[in-house]
This record gives structure tokens, C-alpha cells and sequence, in this order.
């Protein structure tokens, strides 16, 4: 098994920790290249209007949060801050209604949207203006727990999600949250970098691969020992877990599969590493789908239609990205690499939009994150600066989180890969193997 257990601790190293300090989301990384160049002025311009009810300012700071960390929007402040001349005639209501907003002031700013925010009992309700048509476009509600409830930020965040499918059309990615390994111990953060909890330890067991179902429902990760590696679903309301294999070999980077039926996972013995899927519905029918013959198999990831499946393998000497059908038929070579030139690659994750596969490779003896073109199978190098890796996507397929040490310790970080901004989602160390939820469901509450 030493061959086994060297695999896991070459693709699971880890590092020091050391404190928590503030989100910076003001700079560009100019050490990242992005194939899509930003365009200043593109993006609508978004204004939050003042509001005096106290009641409402954190919904407020999570709302503008979220709108600005989708990267859709220029956020607009406005001059003099909240002291500003909002209408045209006296405010009459909290509502801004479409007869006292001053619409040519919002234009004259840049804005083409202008959102009024309100309250009414337990429910807050989002006027969404249309600055250019000079009218209301659309008027969303939502009821809201108390501030004090582990379900209020989460309410928020998909508030704003509505917002963004108000005014673009398109689905937000506010209500999704991160998962990742900091000392062995498994923890989650929302996608605007707040909230931040453990959420499961394995007491002296280390817990590695945190994988999430396409539901947002369900959890899966290894718990490593010894040698031996064990794989767990864990519900992600309740926090009540069931193990899916039995410890008794060394199982890790669980992945499951698009329709939540199966689990599949890389397998270690002394004859080499291979994939395996299991139904995890049925709770049976083991499957291997790789025969490495002493070549190792591993790190499996789901296109979104379930019909592939890419996967690092060692066939041809350093761990490279394959793919191959999700009955284990037709492995072929997938990302383009060059013999005894292109350092390893490893840790792929497919676009929930099915277009792009990103992974890091060895690359001068330091980590960096490519993206893979499904269509054309062209890789592009994403990342320069410091060592990069583990990166994962959001829902949104244009969002990426990965493990950094750009700021001199190993941290987790967003990018957008449309404008090229970079910020720090979590600045403390020793964070690895991170996992973006998809966006979780109305029903889901925080573990307790």
C-alpha cells in the first residue's frame, strides 16, 4: 500500500495556517492571462438606492455585495452619498415609485438600472427600475428570516439572484457556497466570502475531496487514515452521514455522477489506481471502469450530460488529462500535452456548461491553472503568478475558486474569467481542495 498512500500525499500535500484579515476585491491580477478581453463600459450600471430603514442595512450590504461579486455590473455610488436628491418630487413611500423617481438624475450617472429596496413585515421587497425606459420593470419580494438566523444570508443571496434574472436574463450564483480542507477538517464559506464555519471533522482521521451533488443536497469526501481511505455522503441539511465504502482499501476524490445515482471514485492498490463507480441510490453495484495495469487512474469529473467522464492518468508517464465515456469505453487523450516537455497535469473540473475543463499542470516546477476547450481540445495557460491549483467552478461557468499562494501562503480565490478580476475569497492558510456548490435550494438551511 506505500504505493497508494505516495499518490494521495503527492496530490494532497498541504501547508501552514496562519490568520484571517479582510476581503480585497479593488485590484486586478495582472499576473492572469484571460482569452476574453473586459471592455470597459459594457456592463450595465447598477444603483442601490438610500434607504433610511434601519432594518434593512445589512440586506442592503449583502445585496450590493452580491451584485458587485457577479462581475455583471458597474456599481454605481452615488455623489454625496445617501444625502443625494433620489426623486423628482417628495418621497411619499420607501418604494421609489416610478412618479417620484428622478430618472434623467440616474441616467446622467450612468446607471440602467436603479434598485429601490423595502420592507413590509417579514418580507423585503426589491423595486427593479429600468432608468433608460423610465419605468418599473419588475417588483420582487421575499420573505426574509430574522437577521439573527443561520437561513438569513442565504435568503439574501438568493434575492439576489432574482435581481440579477431581472435585469440580465440570466441566473445569479449568489446563493451557492464553497467547501475546502484547512487541517484535515472539512468548512464552508458563501460565495461573497462570509460565513465562514466547519462543518464536519473526522477527529483524528483526516478528511480530503469534498465533492457536492448536482442538487446542492448532498455532500461527499474521503476520510484518510493509515493508508486507507473511506467515502462518505453526508446530508447537507441535517449533517447525517453514511458511509458509502468500508475502509478497508484506499478510496479518494469522489465525484458524483450528473443524476445523483452513483458515486464514483479513484480506488488504490498495489497493482496501480483505478476508477470506480458505485450506486449510491441502490446502495450496490460496484463498477470498475479503468484498468491501469500499473498505471494509475484517478480524479474522475462528470461532463454535465453524464456521458463523459475526464480523469488523470499516468499511461503515458506523467499524470496527463484523458477522457472517456462514463461506462469507462472510448479513453482517449484529452488535453494536448507534449512528450517529455509538458509537466504533469492533474485535478480537472468540467463547466457546468459543458464547454471548458480547467486543471493545473507542472509548469517550470510551480502550479498553474489551464482551461481546456472541449470543442476544439486548445489549452490555454489561465494563471502565472505564484502556484495555482484545485480549481473548481461555480454554476455560473465563468466563475472559478482555486488554491493560491499569490499573497505568500496558500489561500483560496475567485476569478472571473470574463473581466480577469481576482479576489481573495478567504484569506486564511493552508486551505486546499475547494468545491463550489451548485445554487442550493429553497429548502436548504445551515448544518447546525
Amino acid at each position: 500500500m506505500k504505493r497508494a498512500v505516495g499518490i494521495v500525499a503527492l496530490l494532497l500535500s498541504t501547508g501552514p495556517a496562519v490568520r484571517l484579515s479582510a476581503q480585497d476585491t479593488s485590484a486586478i491580477d495582472r499576473g492572469v492571462r484571460i482569452g476574453i478581453v473586459y471592455r470597459p463600459g459594457v456592463r450595465p450600471g447598477v444603483v442601490l438606492l438610500p434607504d433610511r430603514t434601519a432594518s434593512l442595512d445589512s440586506t442592503r450590504t449583502i445585496l450590493a455585495r452580491d451584485l458587485d461579486y457577479s462581475d455583471r455590473f458597474e456599481m454605481i455610488t452615488l455623489p454625496g452619498g445617501d444625502s443625494i436628491r433620489v426623486s423628482a418630487a417628495p418621497r411619499t413611500s420607501a418604494t421609489h415609485d416610478v412618479a417620484s423617481l428622478n430618472y434623467p438624475l440616474y441616467q446622467a450617472l450612468g446607471a440602467d438600472f436603479a434598485l429601490a429596496l423595502s420592507s413590509a413585515g417579514d418580507s423585503a421587497r426589491v423595486t427593479v427600475h429600468d432608468v433608460a425606459a423610465g419605468a418599473v420593470r419588475r417588483v420582487l419580494a421575499a420573505r426574509l428570516p430574522a437577521a439573527a438566523s443561520p437561513r438569513f444570508r442565504m435568503a439574501v443571496h438568493r434575492l439576489a439572484d432574482q435581481i440579477v434574472a431581472a435585469t440580465l436574463g440570466t441566473a445569479g450564483t449568489a446563493a451557492t457556497r464553497v467547501l475546502f480542507i484547512i487541517d484535515g477538517k472539512l468548512y464552508q464559506i458563501d460565495s461573497d466570502g462570509a460565513a465562514f464555519k466547519q462543518i464536519q471533522s473526522a477527529g483524528a482521521r483526516e478528511i480530503l475531496s469534498p465533492a457536492w451533488d448536482r442538487d446542492g443536497r448532498r455532500v461527499a469526501y474521503m476520510e484518510f487514515w493509515s493508508g486507507h481511505g473511506q467515502l462518505f455522503v453526508q446530508d447537507e441539511v441535517s449533517g447525517r452521514r453514511r458511509a458509502v465504502t468500508d475502509g478497508t482499501t484506499l478510496d479518494f476524490t469522489p465525484t458524483f455522477s450528473p443524476d445523483g445515482k452513483s458515486l464514483t471514485f479513484s480506488r488504490a492498490t498495489e497493482e496501480g489506481t483505478d476508477v470506480y463507480t458505485f450506486n449510491v441510490r441502490d446502495n450496490c453495484c460496484l463498477q470498475r471502469l479503468t484498468v491501469g495495469r500499473f498505471s494509475d487512474n484517478l480524479s474522475p469529473a462528470y461532463s454535465p450530460d453524464g456521458q463523459r467522464i475526464a480523469f488523470v492518468s499516468t499511461r503515458a508517464g506523467l499524470p496527463q488529462i484523458y477522457v472517456m465515456a462514463a461506462d469507462g469505453t472510448d479513453e482517449q487523450l484529452f488535453a494536448p500535452f507534449d512528450y517529455g516537455v509538458t509537466g504533469s497535469s492533474n485535478a480537472p473540473d468540467w463547466s457546468p456548461d459543458g464547454q471548458s475543463v480547467v486543471f493545473h499542470r507542472d509548469v517550470a516546477g510551480t502550479l498553474q491553472l489551464f482551461v481546456l476547450d472541449v470543442r476544439t481540445r486548445t489549452v490555454r495557460q489561465l494563471t502565472s503568478l505564484g502556484r495555482n491549483e484545485d480549481a473548481t467552478w461555480a454554476p455560473d461557468s465563468r466563475h472559478l475558486a482555486f488554491v493560491s499562494d499569490r499573497a505568500g501562503y496558500r489561500q483560496l480565490w475567485v476569478i472571473d474569467m470574463e473581466t480577469g478580476r481576482i479576489r481573495p475569497l478567504l484569506q486564511q492558510s493552508g486551505v486546499r481542495l475547494p468545491a463550489w456548490s451548485p445554487r442550493l435550494p429553497e429548502a436548504e438551511q445551515s448544518t447546525p
